[in-house]
């Protein structure tokens, strides 16, 4: 049965569309047409018009050491993150698949981080790892400095990296869960009266069969760390120390609205943007061939 809506003039369905194309077009497609005529052009700190420039904002871009820094950091994070965030959600998935006990009110709980702000999110843990103050306080006053995200790269990128995965965890227990609990009951059964273990049937049944949400969820936690980790970071290291936490699109932030140089942190934009369809093209192109849809 067509269940297809048919308007009989062409005003009505425009003006249903309207609103949602009014925000695309306003949130993107007009803020990436600026960013590409910035990138090609020289923008004043101060306002006056603009000068074609090229492809120079660019070769600066590439020739900065600070920026390949920024890059190789990045990369560290996204993969520091996605791997902390998937592998414990999917942990709690399948504690909370196999029903243990109390698993209906870790169930709600291990939903709720998803609702945070990432701002939000930032400044708790700002106050919760303050060397301080904060959970580590004790080992400091035993051993100083034991940990000390303001003075120690390392303990900074760290913080980061706990603080994003633990809002993102929430996002891929929701999607781990979904898929366990689509599993044919039947087939855990008929393993588990084959003398399979929990392990032996988790990494012979039911990983295969979470095959194409991993590999969602591997897309999603990629590229959303390249582009969605600006609030926690700004809130928690400002992206020191010694800019030990300054990722790319905290520099773009940074060079933009801070060192007022719009032109390169337009091309930067352009670069970043870049560097996410291709990483998206590669885990399509080489991974999902890999992927068994069930």
């Amino acid at each position: 049965m067509d269940r297809r809506a048919v308007f009989k003039t062409a005003w009505i369905g425009g003006l249903l569309l309207a609103p949602q194309l009014l925000l695309v077009f306003t949130f993107f497609y007009w803020p990436t047409g600026a960013a590409l005529f910035w990138a090609f052009t020289l923008e004043r700190p101060w306002g006056g018009g603009n000068e074609f420039a090229g492809l120079d904002n660019f070769r600066m871009v590439f020739s900065d050491a600070a920026y390949w820094g920024a890059v190789w950091r990045s990369m560290v994070f996204a993969l520091g993150s996605t791997a902390l965030a998937m592998g414990l959600a999917l942990l709690f998935a399948l504690f909370c698949d196999r029903q243990l006990r109390g698993y209906k009110a870790y169930q709600t709980m291990l939903i709720w981080p998803y609702a945070v702000a990432a701002p939000a999110a930032g400044v708790a843990f700002r106050f919760l790892f303050a060397p301080e103050a904060g959970v580590f306080a004790a080992l400091n006053k035993i051993h100083p400095d034991f940990w000390n995200p303001s003075v120690n790269g390392v303990h900074a990128m760290i913080l980061i990296i706990v603080a994003y995965s633990w809002k993102y965890l929430a996002y891929n227990f929701i999607f781990f869960l979904a898929a366990l609990q689509s599993i044919p009951r039947t087939l855990i059964e008929a393993s588990a009266m084959d003398g399979s273990g929990p392990l032996r049937r988790m990494w012979d049944i039911q990983f295969p069969l979470l095959a194409p949400t991993l590999f969602f969820l591997l897309v999603i936690n990629l590229t959303d760390s390249f582009v969605d980790s600006f609030g926690i970071i700004d809130l928690t290291t400002g992206g020191g120390p010694s800019k030990a936490t300054t990722l790319m699109v905290y520099k773009i932030y940074f060079d933009g609205f801070k060192g007022l140089d719009y032109s390169g942190a337009a091309a930067q934009s352009i670069v970043l943007m870049l560097l996410v369809m291709a990483l998206t093209f590669v885990q399509f192109r080489y991974i999902e061939r890999r992927v068994h849809y069930r």
